[in-house]
């Protein structure tokens, strides 16, 4: 142990990462590959469950579910898509209920990273069949599951750590990700934002690879050039960047609401007298009667994206889509069916966005951009990503800084009006807390010498075992003491335990401790060594105080506690909340 902590210590540096961070890298191409392909056979299952449900044709080829003719069939065709969804979760897994994302989150944090073939089966199909039918979603959640899924299994086929087998979920996600949407880089920031917890090299670079795998798949097997690609005059001046900011503000004003919406229905679901089977296909009824008013809220929805960067519906048909978009959305989602957050999202904040753009100088298509960055950064408090993932989808990388103004406002709004997002709502409500800000380890920016108490009580090693016996029954005030030799030098640490353990065993009263810890291995730190190693240490061998030695002399200088270690603690406590 000892030598361990040793090499340890000088091997100290900015970043925890080693040599298996390329086996993870070269594993992630595998991956990406995996999540690429799941993509595709998403949209593929997609496709045929549209065409199935509103053409009645066994078909793969590209199918818009306005172009349908069934007429008032538009009230079934929901209800039976969900209905089919709550029998396989119900008979299947209901792992794949919900938009995906809170469940690889609950899988990553919870679960050691572990997700089932089950899984990885079942929630293209569900979420096929829920969108197909008319499911107000997208396909985002779906595969960030499915490709988490992918790489979790392809992970549990070799000898790894929880946290490796995470960082192969995630580059799952991510590959998944791009592959739908060809923004490898909102995919990579959306790991870094929600789904990893950690910015370490280990996890980084392996997404990376993924994604970028799966980005140069995506033009064989979907689709090359920007998702949603439209024309726009807008000149990026403070004039511009100041009013992307109060859409910032209403889209966080928008995420919030929908997010109170949402659990507030899902709510009044639990309160049901029937079993959660069901409830899809109630959800279902409502979302018929959505389609009912206008075909156009019906399915992911990416036609209407388009046509609101376009610029291209009138305004009672934007403030029509707004309303009814939501309120379908909430009321399937809230049901627990199949399906993602993102596509509705883009097109809530799109209709926000294209209104008020109505009001603001240069085109609405422009502005409807810039509301989809501050909905997706309000609601899934991801700013960064949001910011991105917009101008990624659309090619106009001359938008960013109004998209940032616009990521960062809707976040700055929605982290203080609402102690949840969408996302971590739903494992808030199964009793487990998901804390989304990111910062240093108290214990690894403070050193053990800062901590310490400063000479501390030793004993001589040619104490006898007769004289520690009568020191601990008369005179010790802590469990342990260092034992050192002449010139202060540490040759072990005496505890009570080892105390009482001389006296079941009736020890040679004359033993001095130092011989009698001869065997042992004490571990030890330096001053400089920062208190999380010294955490490490007591964690590993049970040791409440742990000797601090001079690396030059070898005298003990100092020792440290398990409450000397709070102290690190309570100075960042400090640091948050005293004002001077």
């Amino acid at each position: 142990m000892k030598s361990r902590r040793i090499a340890d210590y000088h091997q100290l540096a900015d970043h925890s990462a080693d040599w298996r961070m390329i086996l993870l890298a070269g594993m992630a191409l595998v991956v990406g590959t995996g999540g690429a392909c799941g993509a595709w056979i998403l949209l593929q299952l997609i496709a045929f469950a549209t065409n199935l449900f509103w053409f009645g044709r066994v078909s793969v080829a590209p199918a818009s579910i306005t172009e349908t003719s069934i007429g008032f069939g538009v009230l079934v065709v929901p209800a039976m898509g969900s209905l089919i969804v709550g029998l396989m979760a119900r008979f299947g897994s209901e792992k794949i209920r919900g938009h995906g994302i809170p469940e690889a989150i609950e899988a990553i944090l919870y679960g050691e990273s572990r997700l089932s073939l089950k899984v990885a089966i079942l929630k293209p199909l569900s979420s096929a069949v829920s969108i197909g039918s008319g499911g107000p979603f997208g396909a985002e959640g779906p595969i960030i599951m499915t490709g988490g899924a992918i790489g979790s299994l392809f992970a549990q086929c070799f000898h790894l750590s929880a946290a490796e087998r995470k960082t192969l979920l995630v580059a799952g996600a991510a590959a998944g990700m791009t592959a739908i949407f060809n923004t490898p880089l909102a995919a990579i920031l959306l790991a870094v934002e929600v789904l990893l917890f950690e910015w370490k090299p280990r996890s980084f670079v392996p997404v990376v690879v993924a994604a970028l795998v799966a980005w140069l798949w995506r033009p064989v097997m979907i689709d090359g050039g920007p998702m949603f690609s439209f024309l726009t005059t807008m000149v990026v001046e403070p004039a511009s960047i100041a009013a992307a900011a109060c859409i910032g503000i209403v889209t966080g004003l928008e995420a919030t609401l929908l997010s109170t919406a949402l659990y507030w229905i899902e709510d009044l679901f639990h309160r049901l007298p029937v079993h959660w089977m069901w409830w899809p296909a109630i959800g279902g009824v409502g979302v018929g009667i959505g389609g009912l008013i206008d075909l156009h809220v019906l399915g992911a929805g990416y036609t209407s994206i388009q046509s609101l960067l376009d610029n291209s519906l009138a305004v009672q048909v934007v403030t029509a889509l707004l309303i009814v978009k939501a309120c379908v959305w909430l009321i399937a989602l809230g049901s627990g069916t199949s399906g993602g957050v993102l596509a509705p999202l883009l097109i809530l904040g799109g209709a926000a966005g294209s209104l008020m753009g109505l009001l603001l100088p240069g085109e609405a298509g422009g502005w409807a951009m810039v509301g989809m960055a501050g909905i997706m950064s309000g609601a899934m408090r991801a700013p960064i990503t949001g910011a991105l993932f917009a101008v990624e989808l659309t090619g106009h990388y001359e938008m960013l800084p109004c998209t940032i103004a616009a990521a960062g406002c809707a976040y700055a709004v929605s982290v203080l009006l609402m102690r949840r997002s969408i996302l971590t709502e739903k494992i808030a409500r199964r009793g487990r807390h998901v804390l989304q800000e990111y910062s240093v380890d108290s214990l690894d920016l403070m050193q053990a010498g800062e901590l310490m108490t400063r000479d501390p009580k030793t004993l001589p090693g040619t104490t006898t075992v007769a004289e520690a016996l009568a020191f601990f029954r008369e005179k010790a005030k802590h469990r342990s003491y260092p034992v050192v030799d002449s010139e202060r030098r540490l040759l072990g640490l005496v505890s009570r335990t080892d105390a009482l353990r001389w006296q079941s065993a009736s020890s040679a009263d004359s033993t001095t401790i130092a011989d009698a810890l001869a065997d042992a291995s004490q571990p030890f730190a330096y001053p400089n060594s920062p208190s999380g190693l010294v955490a490490d240490i007591i964690i590993e061998t049970g040791i409440g105080r742990i000797p601090i030695i001079d690396p030059s002399s070898r005298h003990v200088v100092g020792i440290l506690s398990r409450q000397d270690l709070l102290k690190a603690r309570n100075a960042f406590r400090l640091a948050e909340t005293k004002r001077e």
